[in-house]
This record gives C-alpha cells, sequence and structure tokens, in this order.
C-alpha cells in the first residue's frame, strides 16, 4: 500500500503534463502511487500519461469524462486511492522535489489534518517566478479562510484520506472557489490545517484560466458565505476588504487589466481601511514591472505589495 495518493485531474494538459509529472518521480519521497483522472481530453494527454505509466508502474491512468476537476478529483480520493496521504496536483504545476516528504513528516507527526506549503507564481518557466506566498503560524481558521485562501492552489494541499472521505470530497457543483469550500467545511469540522515553510508548489498562472475569471470568482464567494454561516461564521467588513485585496493582487500575478486591479484595491480600501492595510498572510517576494503598472495611493500599494 503507498503511502501517498497523488491525484491529478487532467483535461487538454498534453503541454504541461510531462513536466508535472517528471516532478512528481523526482520526489525525493518515493513511496507513492499517482491517479492522473482524464477528463474527456482531445489532445495527447492521454497518450502522454500512458507513456509515462509504461515506465512507472505507480502511475495509472483512469477516465471520468466531462464532469469537471472536482468530480474527477473525488472520483479518485473517494473511489480509487489507496495511500494514507491524498496530495492534488494540477496537471500544469511543478512540485519542487521535496515537497512529498516534508508533507508526509507532519502529517505523520500529528501536527495538523491537513498542510500546504509557500507556492511560487511563474508564466513559462519556474526559473521565472516573479513572486512567492507566505505560511502564517499556527491554525488556520475560517476567518482567515474568508478574506483570503493562503493555501492558494488545489496542487498545494495534502490531508489525511480519512479527513477527504469523511467530509465527502469537494463539491462538484462549484466551478470557482471549491478548494475554499472544501477547507471552510474541514476547519469547521475541526480539522487542523497548517502551513509549512518552504515553497512547495511552482504555479502556472494563466490568464486563460479559471483562476483568471474573477468576476466568476466574486460570484461564488455567496456560496462560501453560505457555508461559513452554518459554522457560525459570518463575513465582516475586515474580511471583504481582504478579500477584495486578494483578487487585486491576484489580478496582477495573471497580468490581468491594471485597471482592474486599482478598482479592486481601492473598493477593498473603501470598505475597511484597517483590514486593507494589515499584514498580508501570504507575503509577496516581487512583482517586478507589474507594481508599478496601477496609480494607487501610497497606503493602497503598501498593502498590496508588501512582504
Amino acid at each position: 500500500m503507498p503511502l501517498i495518493s497523488v491525484i491529478i485531474p487532467c483535461f487538454n494538459a498534453a503541454a504541461t503534463l510531462g513536466a508535472t509529472l517528471e516532478a512528481l518521480r523526482a520526489q525525493t519521497l518515493q513511496d507513492w502511487e499517482a491517479l492522473i483522472v482524464d477528463d474527456g481530453s482531445t489532445d495527447e494527454s492521454a497518450e502522454i500519461a500512458k507513456h509515462v505509466a509504461a515506465k512507472d508502474p505507480r502511475i495509472a491512468l483512469t477516465r471520468n469524462p466531462g464532469r469537471g476537476p472536482s468530480a474527477a478529483r473525488n472520483h479518485a480520493g473517494l473511489n480509487l486511492a489507496k495511500g494514507r496521504i491524498l496530495a492534488f496536483c494540477d496537471a500544469d504545476d511543478i512540485w519542487t522535489p521535496g515537497k512529498l516528504e516534508a508533507v508526509s513528516k507532519a502529517l505523520d507527526a500529528g501536527h495538523a489534518d491537513a498542510v500546504f506549503g509557500q507556492t511560487a507564481f511563474f508564466a513559462a518557466h519556474p526559473s521565472d517566478a516573479r513572486s512567492i506566498s507566505g505560511v502564517s503560524q499556527g491554525d488556520i481558521t475560517i476567518e482567515t479562510l474568508l478574506g483570503e485562501n493562503p493555501v492558494c492552489t488545489l496542487s498545494n494541499l495534502s490531508l489525511g484520506a480519512e479527513h477527504f472521505r469523511a467530509l465527502g470530497g469537494f463539491d462538484a457543483t462549484l466551478v470557482h472557489n471549491e478548494d475554499l469550500d472544501f477547507l471552510i467545511r474541514l476547519v469547521g469540522h475541526g480539522g487542523q490545517l497548517r502551513g509549512l515553510p518552504g515553497v512547495h508548489v511552482y504555479y502556472r498562472t494563466s490568464p486563460s484560466g479559471l483562476s483568471a475569471d474573477l468576476a466568476a470568482m466574486q460570484a461564488a464567494r455567496r456560496r462560501l458565505l453560505a457555508t461559513a454561516a452554518r459554522f457560525g461564521v459570518t463575513a465582516n467588513r475586515r474580511n471583504e476588504a481582504i478579500y477584495l485585496r486578494y483578487l487585486a493582487r491576484r489580478a496582477l500575478r495573471l497580468d490581468l487589466s491594471p485597471v482592474l486591479s486599482a478598482r479592486l484595491a481601492l473598493t477593498g480600501f473603501v470598505t475597511d481601511p484597517g483590514g486593507f492595510l494589515s499584514p498580508v498572510h501570504r507575503g509577496l517576494a516581487t512583482l517586478g514591472a507589474a507594481c508599478a503598472a496601477p496609480i494607487l495611493p501610497g497606503a493602497t500599494r503598501r498593502a498590496l505589495f508588501s512582504k
């Protein structure tokens, strides 16, 4: 029985899947299985997966066509995975070599029920990463999750398989924020979610990807607020200001319109100046020229780009 089951939803990822699998096979911890769940790809994704699987019996390809990435993750995590630990990875992201070793040590030591590391954001190659997320100390609360997502991407989440199954997996009806919805339910039911120092994931930014659809992300937020309310937690103006700051910074990372970033930032500042200017739990390193694009008040810019 493998220690870790790696779950990789895949849809038309022929251009990136090979690099994702290469980074997986380069892990310092080798006690894993990988379940690639093809969601109906029309490119060569399945052929690439089969080719790598022929060389490495730990890798298996299955299909769950047309049901979306959350359903793909659930299919593998609820029905197929054999590992005590589940680690999710998107087919266009790249793990650092020590990721699985770090998360397995933390989870086996009982330091948390679910863990994540730091994320580096890149466009073409990991060496081009312009920003790196941070991790805050202590357990993540629902209040924190209503402000911003410290996990950043599901490629950064690892947890005990029993916790995933107890919660019934991800809400497959959500197109956006399914990760936050799951994390709120995990924490709401008493699960400990903690960050680990060190970069675990290189996240490939794509302005055309789902994560770039900020308007839809805002619409999905209503569902998150309803989930949090079930645990007696409601968003306040401070949460909303931090969330708008998170969207503004995400728009900059994805090289979206500077006007959109400025509008989100200014709205957040007006909503609650104290919350907007509060310390950034996922502090950035350097954003380069993108930092200079929006014309923002000095205090607003410091909140967006502070470490």
